[in-house]
């Protein structure tokens, strides 16, 4: 501030920066059987409301929700601040279209309209129960290859024994990858991408990455309540 005077930058609060939370959700029919729609339904619903809570400081957090199921992906929630979302319960029918949810994402990432520059790092979850039944290689790889949506912090979630873990492993990358043989476990494991979101857009450093601790063999969510 100059000495004696005031300017207009003294006295302008800066606007808090986007974190971008891509959500990609597997809704084929598969995925309504043994309750697993109901609580990926509960645990995106839980997830909003907390990041909704969540006081903007440098960090506002935005989110879009992908389904994937037929044939294409689709928007089911466009990218907005969390506060802005209203969510309505995802139906499942139809097939696995990963490669459809992937080019969707990259075109979503890469959009400067919609993820401008001076955002933070998006994190995208994948959760899948199943197999994809389109290409999914040169999506991936496109995906991958983008100097933009290649930088998002990535993390997936293999919903039963089904779930293509290969194909989750090329996504996000071993360490990134956990499985839910039951369909608590899948709101367990949003829960920890809630607290680490939230603990990002709290930090001084958002475009740190944050690891995922150790799941352990057993029920494999024992320590993610942090």
């Amino acid at each position: 501030m100059s000495r004696g005077r005031l300017t207009l930058k003294d006295i302008t609060v800066a606007a808090p920066r986007p974190l971008p939370v891509l959500l990609l959700l597997d809704v084929s029919g598969s995925m309504a059987e043994d309750g697993k729609l109901a609580a990926l339904n509960t645990a995106v619903r839980d997830m909003l409301h907390a990041f909704a809570q969540e006081q903007a400081g440098g960090a506002e957090i935005h989110v879009a929700v992908l389904a994937f199921s037929g044939r294409e992906a689709r928007v089911h929630v466009p990218l907005k601040p969390a506060r802005d979302v209203r969510f309505e319960a995802l139906e499942a029918k139809g097939h696995t279209p990963l490669g459809s949810a992937l080019a969707l994402t990259t075109r979503i990432l890469d959009n400067r309209d919609l993820v401008p520059g001076r955002a933070y790092r998006p994190t995208v979850v994948l959760v899948s129960d199943g197999v994809p039944t389109d290409e999914w290689e040169a999506p991936l790889a496109a995906l991958l290859a983008s100097p933009r949506a290649s930088k998002a912090v990535r993390l997936a979630l293999a919903v039963g024994e089904d779930a293509d873990l290969e194909v989750l492993t090329h996504f996000a990358g071993a360490d990134h990858v956990r499985r839910a043989a039951e369909a608590r476990q899948l709101r367990r494991f949003f829960r920890f991408v809630t607290m680490s979101v939230t603990a990002r857009s709290r930090s001084a450093t958002p475009d740190q990455v944050v690891t995922l601790p150790d799941l352990g063999a057993d029920d494999g969510f024992d320590d993610l309540d942090l």
